[in-house]
């Protein structure tokens, strides 16, 4: 039977009366400060002497104190969050955006509040309405195209934002990124340039972005006078590499005179390379293969791949640097950043 001076053992001392937390006055009392230097040394550290800090950070491990942040931001009206919305946090593209941002940002100064949006409306619209309940500083998108709902809520929240990956023609919206759309262009004039007159698009996922590199693909093969619908081959699926050896094998079966595929991403394109491997395809002598992003693995691919490089880790490190800029007020040279893209020619095409 447990006696009062057992009772709560080990989870009194040092807890918040009703919430269970260690609380600021605590940490003071038993680093032997005031509450308002126990409270510089947490979020000023520089403010105070080594000596203070050292008992202050002792004083929060013994404790288990964390701070409230939500009671910090209604003090100081920031939050120090940053919210980040992804479609994907397993594509390596967006990896390279966020280590850009994380990067940008530094230790310490904010925090990092990431969603993965799936590539779904309702998903980023679900997120978005979460996240600004914790009131973040600033948030950064990686789209431009946006669901009325999450428009409505960007507009009335009043926090700063930037959109990365592509960049938009409205003046009121930051953006950081290339034009997906001359990107596309870049790679179809390519291919013609090159001699080839059957140029196919894959594309999967169908998320902006994709639409954007489809309408370049588009106008080049108008230009040119060799646009035909039979030639595009486009599917909502996530994009995988298997997902790209279908493509092909599809593509050439309903278009049996295509002599170049443009992949939308390099995904596709590493499973159409492979796809021709194993029939005895030969590349580019039967059929030229090219992707987009640059992946890492597609310098090294047999045959190498010719793709389209982005600047991922650029896009997020010069978003975030821009975002920083709005939040403490400055008015940015530039509110729509093009990075550009390079068109990285191998031996696939």
């Amino acid at each position: 039977m447990m006696d009062k001076g057992s009772r709560g053992q080990g989870g009194s001392r040092g807890k918040g009366r009703g919430t269970g937390r260690a609380t600021l006055e605590e940490v003071a009392g038993l680093a032997g400060v005031s509450i308002m230097t126990a409270s510089r040394a947490l979020s000023q550290p520089q403010m105070v002497s080594d000596a203070t800090r050292a008992k202050v950070e002792q004083a929060v491990a013994t404790l288990g104190y964390v701070p409230n942040r939500a009671a910090r931001a209604l003090a100081s009206s920031q939050s120090h969050v940053i919210a980040v919305l992804v479609p994907s946090l397993s594509n390596a593209v967006f990896t390279a955006v966020l280590e850009g941002i994380h990067d940008a940002v530094g230790p310490g100064q904010y925090q990092l509040l990431i969603g993965n949006t799936h590539y779904s409306e309702a998903e980023e619209e679900k997120l978005l309405r979460t996240y600004l309940q914790s009131s973040p500083d600033g948030i950064l998108l990686s789209s431009l195209a946006h669901s009325p709902a999450v428009s409505a809520m960007l507009a009335a929240s009043n926090v700063p934002a930037v959109s990365m990956m592509d960049l938009s023609d409205d003046p009121n919206v930051l953006s950081v990124g290339f034009s997906q759309l001359d990107a596309g262009m870049a790679m179809t004039r390519h291919l013609i340039g090159r001699g080839y007159r059957r140029i196919g698009f894959i594309g999967a996922q169908l998320d902006e972005r994709t639409l954007r590199r489809a309408d370049g693909y588009r106008q080049a093969m108008r230009e040119a006078g060799l646009f035909d619908e039979a030639l595009e081959l486009m599917v909502p699926d996530p994009s995988t590499i298997a997902l790209g050896a279908d493509l092909l094998k599809r593509m050439l079966e309903q278009v049996p005179d295509c002599d170049a595929v443009f992949c939308c991403n390099d995904d596709l394109a590493h499973g159409a390379v492979y796809h021709c491997q194993r029939h005895g395809i030969r590349i580019p002598q039967d059929v030229a293969v090219c992707g987009f992003n640059d992946l890492p693995a597609s310098a090294w691919m047999m045959p190498s791949l010719t793709t389209i490089g982005t600047p991922r880790y650029r896009i997020g490190f010069e978003a975030a640097s821009l975002l920083l800029q709005l939040i403490k007020g400055s008015e940015p040279e530039q509110r729509r950043i093009d990075l550009g893209f390079s068109l990285q020619e191998r031996e696939s095409a």
